[in-house]
């Protein structure tokens, strides 16, 4: 087979999408089913439905009272009260009881005296000969005084009031909302033809993929992404059908996708859609249909297939898991909305300040992760990890910011659209870190809400005193310029001064400029170096790094801070560390290369060291404090961020982490 993978194009995403719909509309024919009505919510009509019966079905009482022949009310008035007697001038009903001839009103029965008149004494004699009763049964019938009229209908629904038999209750091409059901039964509509929902088959490829719930090896890639889009389908109104991974054999995924299109009406594989050399998605394609689009320009995402087999939609995805969902979310989605007959969902866009400089390709549309704040009355958005395999990055946005094609970037300062993935309520009442990672940081987000607000949002009630925590690593002194922007509330800190010796305030002092600050103490922890189970490279102190590979934090971070002062003080030449130039952003990640034989030693506090079961040196107690505007010190989002702090529970659980001490913490020192 002659393997020659060259991109087909790489046109705009918008241009792309509608060529593709444009050719399914030709050749894919929509289908339908009944189903009953009772299980049609969010189901789309083929047809107009038309009411089979009237609601209500006869003229219907809309009131508890007393149904009345309204001609025997006429005179009736507060200065000349009519008696009404049962049987003769009205019947007593309840609301959605029948109205028959002659009564013709009812009169609520707030508006009834009842019991106007004693019981006669009389004797029991024949009464006119039109009449049945006895003058004494006539005597112990019940009266009424009413002291108002009633005119003719009032308080009757008349039939079809609400739905008239033969009139149109739903358009075509409707989505079936909980009252549409309501007013559907109420009519005699108990089944309905609707849009089938599309069934999709996911198929995961790469021999190195192994099914979640096996345990790993070397060169295993555990298959989410499958999951992941059968969740988005599910959500989408589409029916998904995940398979087991399959390997990267030509013959085996053209027969997989072969049996898959013959079955349902969309199919997705995963992975093998780029140029390497076990990419064979796009020649599958090629032999079993038409590719029309290999390749768009969107960044992360730019090597998707879109092409048509025996008529249906098949669309090869990229295996990174941002690629996967921006290229599910930008061509599955709207074709998965056309086959089922629904709308897309609408996106919710806001306008933010953007936290740092963006560079981005011309060639592109590329979508950034970014999580998003209300800082003051701005909203901040700080992007996140770019990487295409950096599936966190989409569990810890708020959104994207959407840099469009022909754009080189944006910049610091400069005002962003950014599409939204959480409500804007919960964005409003979030608080707002950046600064140095910590441990502590991601066991405070999960504290707060604090116990009062996890109340309420238990109660559906989250827009009050509901405090969320979003934290963004940009070491120490990144944590101060953003402060210095006003794009953050608190900045975790934990910066030595070298000609004092002290931690932070002398920091504090000299870089926050034009605002009046305060410190909240955080916690004391133990830094040093992480280093292999059982220490084969023997590393007792810093002076031993030069012996073994070496991975740092990034450039601003406290943790260089402090390794370069200890190495000074020590008289060691960086540039004798295997490894001091290789950068790690949060310690749980120097543990986790540290851990993968990636290196044998790193910088890092003894928590992180503690969670992968490494050994540790110690090598300094620091300071971990939280440096923020003495402005926001009243914000409720403040005041609960200190009270999980100074919070028993949080002390227990730092004692389960290890490596922390709590002298003074949640105290207040201002600058």
């Amino acid at each position: 087979m002659n393997k020659d993978n060259i991109y087909l194009t790489t046109i705009p995403v918008d241009e792309g999408l509608n060529i593709y719909l444009s050719k399914m509309k030709e050749v894919c024919n929509l289908q339908y089913e009944e189903i009953q009505v009772k299980n049609s919510l969010g189901r789309v009509c083929k047809n107009a439905v038309y009411g089979k019966y009237c609601s209500p079905l006869y003229n219907a009482s809309a009131m508890d009272g007393i149904a009345v022949i309204s001609s025997h009310t006429e005179m009736a008035s507060e200065s000349n009260p009519v008696t009404l007697v049962e049987g003769e001038d009205y019947v007593e009903v309840d609301t959605g009881d029948p109205i028959y001839p002659p009564y013709d009103a009812v009169i609520m029965i707030e508006d009834v005296l009842e019991n106007a008149n004693e019981e006669r004494k009389t004797e029991d004699k024949e009464l006119e000969p039109h009449s049945s009763l006895t003058a004494k049964e006539e005597d112990k019938r019940k009266r009424v005084v009413i002291t108002d009229y009633a005119s003719p209908w009032q308080h009757i629904r008349p039939i079809g009031e609400d739905i008239v038999s033969g009139e149109m209750l739903l358009p075509s091409n409707h989505q079936v909302r909980p009252m549409d059901i309501g007013v559907m039964l109420s009519s005699g509509i108990t089944k309905i033809e609707v849009i089938k929902k599309p069934t999709v088959a996911i198929i995961p490829t790469g021999t190195e993929l192994i099914e979640p719930g096996e345990n790993p090896k070397m060169g295993d890639i555990i298959e989410s992404n499958s999951q992941m889009f059968a969740a988005m389908i599910e959500e989408a109104g589409g029916i998904p059908h995940p398979m087991a991974p399959i390997p990267d054999e030509y013959e085996k995924i053209k027969e997989t996708v072969s049996e898959s299109v013959a079955v349902h009406d969309i199919v997705i594989v995963n992975a093998g859609s780029s140029a390497g050399r076990e990419d064979y998605t796009v020649h599958v394609l090629k032999e079993l249909g038409e590719v029309l689009i290999h390749g768009v320009a969107i960044k992360p995402g730019k090597p998707v297939i879109l092409a048509m087999v025996d008529n249906k939609p098949v669309i090869g995805l990229p295996g990174y898991p941002v690629s996967a969902y921006i290229d599910l979310e930008n061509f599955v989605l709207p074709v998965l909305a056309y086959l089922s007959g629904k709308k897309l969902k609408e996106i919710e866009t806001i306008e933010a300040t953007m936290t740092k400089r963006v560079m981005s390709s011309l060639k592109y549309k590329e979508y950034i992760r970014v999580k998003v704040g209300k800082v003051d009355d701005k909203l901040v958005a700080t992007p996140l990890a770019r990487g295409a395999g950096a599936a966190m990055s989409l569990v810890r946005s708020d959104g994207f910011c959407v840099i469009d094609q022909n754009h080189e970037g944006v910049d610091a300062g400069e005002r962003v659209k950014v599409v939204v993935h959480r409500s804007f309520d919960r964005i409003k009442n979030t608080l707002v870190i950046i600064g140095s990672h910590d441990l502590i940081l991601d066991v405070l987000a999960d504290m707060l809400p604090s116990l009062e607000g996890k109340d309420k949002v238990a109660k559906g009630n989250a827009k009050e005193n509901a405090t969320y925590l979003t934290s963004t690593h940009v070491g120490s002194m990144g944590g101060l310029m953003s402060l210095n922007r006003g794009e953050t509330h608190l900045a975790p800190i934990h910066l030595l001064d070298e000609k004092t010796g002290k931690y932070n305030i002398p920091y504090l002092q000299r870089v926050v400029k034009g605002e009046p600050m305060a410190l909240i103490k955080g916690v004391g922890r133990i830094q040093g170096l992480i280093v292999k189970k059982g220490n084969p490279k023997k590393v007792n102190g810093l002076e031993d790094i030069v012996n073994c590979s070496f991975v740092n934090r990034q450039r601003g971070s406290g943790t260089r801070i402090l390794l370069d002062y200890k190495l000074d003080e020590l008289g060691i030449n960086k540039e004798d560390i295997s490894g001091y130039l290789r950068e790690s952003a949060t310690h749980m990640g120097v543990a986790a290369l540290v851990n993968s034989d990636s290196a044998d030693a790193g910088m890092g506090i003894y928590a992180a060291a503690k969670a992968f079961d490494l050994d540790f040196v110690e090598v300094a107690v620091e300071e971990y404090d939280f440096a923020v505007p003495k402005k926001f010190l009243e914000l409720p989002q403040v005041q609960e961020f200190i009270k999980v702090l100074k919070s028993t529970e949080f002390k227990d659980r730092l004692e389960k982490l290890g490596g922390y001490t709590c002298e003074g913490i949640g105290e207040i020192i201002e600058v």
